[in-house]
C-alpha cells in the first residue's frame, strides 16, 4: 500500500507548471541546444526545432501526462494499472533511464557549481591568458574534485525530494523558474549591447531554409525529444500528481512554452557575444565550461557575469535533476509502500555511487565500455537507446491499446472540451511513432 502523505500532491497550478517546465528545462534547454544550434545552422535550426516542439513533443507531452493522471501511480504502477502487468515493462525503462541519467547528470551538476566558485576564484584572469582549456582539462582530471563537486550537487538534489512534491520540488521550482528568467534577461541584455553582437542575433533568429538538411531536421527532432524529458517517466510522475480538473493541453502548451522560450534565452545570451568576440559558434559540448569563459573574461565585469551564467545553470540543472530521482523514488513509495524520506537517501546515495565511475572517466581514470568513457556510454544507453523505445511505445500504447484511456483523460468536467483531440490522437498513431524509430536508427548509426 503507497503512504499518501509520503507520496504527495501539486498545491496549485501554477506549482505543476513550473516543476513540469523545471523538469524540461536544464541541461538539454541551455547547455545542449545552444552548441546542437551553433552546430546545425543556426536560425534554421531553430525554426525546424520550434515546429517539432509544437506538433510531436506537446503532442507526447500530452501522452505522459495523461497516463499520470488516470494512472494516479508512478509510470511502473500506471501503465500496470491501465494496461496490465506486461506494459509495466515499458515504465520499468523510463525507471532506468532516469536512475542512469541522473547518474552522470549529477557529474556534470557539479560541474556547475565548480564553475561558480572558479569564477570568484581566477578563472578571469587564466582565461584571459589563454589557459581556459587547460583549466578545465585539470579539473576534469581530478578525481577528487570530480566526486566532491557531485556530491555537492546530489546532495542538494537529494535534499529538495525529501520534502516532498509541495514542499520541496514545488517550492524549488517557484523560486528557481522565475530567479532563471531574470537572470537570463540580465545576461541577454549584456549579451546583445556588446559591439558586434547583431551578428549573433541574426545567425540565431534570421533563418536560412536552404541550410535545412536531413540531418539538421533530426538534430532538431533529437532535441525536442531530450529538452522535453520525454521518455523517461517524469511527466506520467508529475501528472499523477495532478487533481481531476486539470486542463492537460493547457498545461502541456504553457510547459513547451516555457521550455522553447528559455532555449531561446539561452541562445540570445550565448550566440551574440560569440560573435562579439569572433568566436566559433559551432563550438561543440564545450562551448559551455571552455567557450563561454573566454566571453566572459572579456567583458567589464567579467567576474559577475561568469558567475551568474553558472548559477542559472545550477539552476536549471537541479530543477531537472530532481524530476529524474523523483521518477525512481516515487516507485518506493507507491509500489514498495517505502517512506519519502527513506526511499529518497536510499537512491541517493545508490545513484551517487554509480555515478563515480562517469565523473572519473572523464579523466581521473581511464574507464570505457565499447570505446566511450562510462559516461559517454551511459548517456548513449539512455538517451539513444532507452529513450526513443519508450517514446515509441507511449505513443502506441495511448493510440492504439488504450484509446479509451487518452479521450477520457485529454478532457475532464469543469474543462474546455479539446478541440484538437483528432489531431492529437493522429500525431499519437501515426506521426510519432515513425518519427521517434527515425531517431533511434539515426542515433544507433551515428
Amino acid at each position: 500500500m503507497k503512504d499518501e502523505s509520503s507520496r504527495g500532491e501539486w498545491s496549485s497550478k501554477i506549482g505543476f507548471i513550473l516543476a513540469a517546465a523545471g523538469s524540461a528545462i536544464g541541461l538539454g534547454s541551455i547547455w545542449r541546444f545552444p552548441y546542437i544550434a551553433g552546430q546545425s545552422g543556426g536560425a534554421a535550426f531553430v525554426a525546424v526545432y520550434l515546429v517539432l516542439v509544437f506538433s510531436i513533443g506537446i503532442s507526447l507531452m500530452m501522452a505522459e501526462i495523461v497516463i499520470g493522471k488516470k494512472g494516479k501511480l508512478n509510470a511502473v504502477g500506471s501503465f500496470g494499472k491501465l494496461g496490465g502487468r506486461r506494459w509495466s515493462l515499458v515504465g520499468w525503462g523510463g525507471v532506468v533511464a532516469a536512475f542512469v541519467i541522473l547518474s552522470y547528470y549529477g557529474v556534470i551538476g557539479g560541474w556547475t557549481i565548480a564553475y561558480i566558485f572558479k569564477s570568484f576564484f581566477g578563472l578571469m584572469e587564466v582565461t584571459g591568458a589563454g589557459e581556459v582549456a587547460r583549466v578545465f582539462q585539470d579539473f576534469i582530471s581530478s578525481g577528487t574534485q570530480m566526486v566532491f563537486f557531485q556530491c555537492l550537487f546530489m546532495g542538494a538534489t537529494v535534499f529538495v525530494v525529501f520534502r516532498g512534491v509541495s514542499g520541496g520540488i514545488e517550492r524549488l521550482c517557484t523560486f528557481c523558474m522565475p530567479a532563471l528568467f531574470v537572470l537570463m534577461l540580465l545576461l541577454i541584455g549584456r549579451s546583445v549591447t556588446l559591439p558586434g553582437a547583431m551578428e549573433g542575433v541574426a545567425f540565431f533568429l534570421k533563418p536560412d531554409f536552404s541550410k535545412v538538411t536531413g540531418e539538421v531536421f533530426l538534430s532538431a527532432l533529437g532535441q525536442a525529444f531530450f529538452s522535453l524529458s520525454l521518455g523517461i517517466g517524469a511527466m506520467i510522475i508529475y501528472g499523477s500528481y495532478l487533481p481531476e480538473d486539470s486542463d492537460i493541453p493547457k498545461s502541456s502548451l504553457q510547459i513547451c512554452f516555457l521550455t522553447f522560450l528559455i532555449s531561446l534565452m539561452a541562445g540570445l545570451i550565448i550566440f551574440p557575444s560569440l560573435f562579439a568576440f569572433g568566436m566559433e559558434p559551432g563550438a561543440g559540448a564545450g562551448l559551455t565550461f571552455i567557450t563561454l569563459p573566454v566571453v566572459f573574461s572579456k567583458m567589464p565585469g567579467g567576474v559577475l557575469w561568469s558567475a551568474s551564467f553558472f548559477v542559472l545553470f545550477f539552476f536549471a540543472a537541479l530543477t531537472s535533476s530532481v524530476s529524474l530521482l523523483e521518477v525512481a523514488v516515487s516507485y518506493l513509495i507507491d509500489s514498495l509502500g517505502w517512506a519519502r524520506r527513506r526511499a529518497t537517501i536510499f537512491l541517493g546515495c545508490l545513484i551517487t555511487l554509480v555515478g563515480i565511475p562517469s565523473a572519473l572517466s572523464q579523466g581521473a581514470a581511464r574507464i570505457n565500455v565499447f570505446g566511450l568513457s562510462f559516461l559517454d556510454a551511459a548517456d548513449f544507453f539512455a538517451s539513444n537507446l532507452i529513450m526513443p523505445i519508450v517514446g515509441f511505445l507511449i505513443s502506441v500504447f495511448l493510440g492504439w491499446v488504450v484509446p479509451s484511456v487518452a479521450e477520457e483523460g485529454i478532457t475532464n468536467e469543469g474543462t474546455r472540451p479539446f478541440g484538437g483531440k483528432r489531431i492529437w490522437l493522429f500525431i499519437l498513431r501515426f506521426v510519432a511513432p515513425i518519427c521517434i524509430l527515425v531517431i533511434f536508427v539515426a542515433g544507433l548509426k551515428w
